[in-house]
C-alpha cells in the first residue's frame, strides 16, 4: 500500500470526490475537516485506483477526497 502524507487527526481542507457514476446527482464540495481515515483498507483497492482519505467534519458528517486534491493545514497536531 503506498504510504501518504497524510494521518489521523490531520486537520485538512479539499474538495469532495464524487465517484463518476453520481456525478449526475452529486456535485464535488469544498470541505475542511480531520482526517479518520487514510485509503479504503483494502490493499488492492489502494493500488489499482487513486489514494483517496475520508474526512470528518464539523457537523460529524464525513466527506471522502482525493488525496492529489487535498492539503494539510497547519495547526494542532502539525509539526
Amino acid at each position: 500500500m503506498p504510504t501518504s502524507r497524510f494521518r489521523v487527526g490531520d486537520r485538512v481542507r479539499g474538495v469532495t470526490y464524487v465517484p463518476p457514476d453520481l456525478l449526475r446527482r452529486e456535485r464535488p464540495e469544498p470541505f475542511e475537516g480531520v482526517v479518520v481515515q487514510v485509503g479504503s483498507g483494502y490493499g488492492q483497492v489502494d493500488v489499482d485506483e487513486r489514494p483517496y482519505l475520508w474526512s470528518r467534519l464539523d457537523d460529524c458528517t464525513e466527506r471522502q477526497s482525493l488525496v492529489e486534491e487535498t492539503e494539510l493545514l497547519a495547526g494542532e497536531g502539525q509539526p
